[in-house]
């Protein structure tokens, strides 16, 4: 069997809220993906979802690499995927058009082998603990509550995340709100915060510390840069609320300077990091440390399969317990607080070609981002709560 094609397809949608953090309060009411395609001579295909800004990067790798070669040997082409750009490094765009490549592959394997990608990852066990993550720091109390009322009462939710930073009495009282909401099926709800690097390590201290009088929260996620090493063991050495790093981290190298200073108590991982394959690696040496991981969000919750297969992963991000868009579907489910794997070969994500070709886009918009805002002003410095205009956008339906 050999790779023979590669199709990739740009798509926006609209999300059911207005989704951001601190660092975007006006926040962003659409999002975007690709649907990457690896077709085999045996017609079989390999799907994932994402890499939408690195196309050019996607097809050089087809071109120099994929091409022809044994979609099996998936270790032997991550690592000549990573070798490529050995001079520039293999973080940014380079790595996001390798895990769009390695998250296929993967798939395509699992299909192959004519069993759930959890299972060729070498999971036993079809559930998985997650939380629920509203993501919408732009939305009003009101509905931050219904939202967390209803992933509480619809699929069992007994943790749950609150975007914070810029407004210390606004975050006290959604984090109550948020904990009323989920105490409906959980006598003691988990609760998370997260201030997407707004924060320095003296402003985390302050405000987390505040917060711990009055709830026991489960971690503080990003509390300082991402490459603030000695921030970060700082403030995990101030709080008794664990520190969780590394969604914006890249590859296993760049973890290293966490591992050795134990920087974090908890090592957020991702496909998103040299895809599924650099995603075990980092977690395998997080294991060797005895330090838990947990998985952040994911089209189609494909996290999921992934955590099957990590001993210690402690719980994974669900910000859409069911599908964000209908251009794809997915046989993960969310009952009971867990995330149910199916068993459909492969990631279980099927694609609607029919509503793809209804949201298909020849580029994203700016506005269809991640971040389409950047860092807020004065994040480390002083903090800039929302202004009238800000909210107005952000609540604006």
């Amino acid at each position: 069997m050999k790779i023979t094609k590669i199709e990739t397809t740009l798509f926006e949608y609209k999300l059911d809220r207005s989704m951001g953090d601190a660092n975007s309060p006006m926040g962003r009411k659409k999002a975007s993906g690709c649907v990457l395609e690896l077709i085999t001579d045996e017609g079989i295909s390999g799907i994932s979802i994402g890499g939408q800004n690195a196309l050019p990067q996607i097809n050089s790798i087809f071109d120099g690499i994929l091409l022809n070669n044994d979609p099996k040997a998936i270790f032997s082409i991550w690592k000549r995927m990573v070798e490529k750009y050995f001079k520039g490094g293999h973080d940014g765009i380079a790595n996001d058009a390798i895990s769009a490549i390695d998250v296929a592959l993967w798939d395509l394997k699992a299909k192959i082998n004519e069993e759930p990608l959890w299972k060729t990852l070498g999971g036993n066990n079809n559930k998985v603990n997650v939380y629920a993550s509203d993501i919408a720091l732009p939305i009003n109390d009101d509905d931050l509550f219904n939202w967390y009322s209803k992933m509480s009462d619809k699929f069992g939710f007994k943790g749950g995340k609150l975007k914070v930073g810029l407004d210390q009495e606004s975050d006290l009282k959604r984090l109550e709100l948020m904990h009323n909401a989920l105490s409906k099926n959980c006598d003691d709800p988990i609760l998370y915060v997260d201030s997407n690097e707004y924060w320095s390590p003296k402003q985390t201290i302050r405000n987390v510390s505040e917060m711990e009088e009055r709830f026991t929260l489960g971690w503080i996620e990003e509390p300082a840069r991402r490459w603030d090493f000695l921030g970060l063991k700082k403030v995990s050495d101030s709080l008794q609320t664990p520190v969780c790093a590394g969604e914006n981290l890249d590859t296993l190298g760049d973890f290293l300077p966490y591992f050795h200073h134990r920087s974090a108590d908890v090592i957020q991982v991702s496909h998103g990091m040299t895809g599924i394959s650099g995603a075990l690696q980092i977690a395998d040496a997080a294991y060797a440390l005895e330090l838990p991981v947990t998985l952040g969000g994911s089209s189609g919750i494909i996290h999921a399969h992934i955590a099957n297969a990590i001993p210690n992963c402690i719980t994974v991000e669900v910000p859409h317990p069911e599908p964000e868009t209908k251009v794809f579907t997915s046989d993960v489910t969310i009952k009971d607080g867990y995330a149910f794997v199916g068993n459909k070969p492969g990631m279980g994500i099927e694609v609607n070609y029919e509503e793809l070709a209804k949201h298909k886009v020849e580029k994203v918009s700016q506005k269809a981002g991640p971040s389409p805002y950047g860092r807020r002003p004065g994040a480390g410095l002083y903090e800039i709560p929302p202004t009238k205009e800000e909210i107005s956008e952000g609540q604006s339906k």
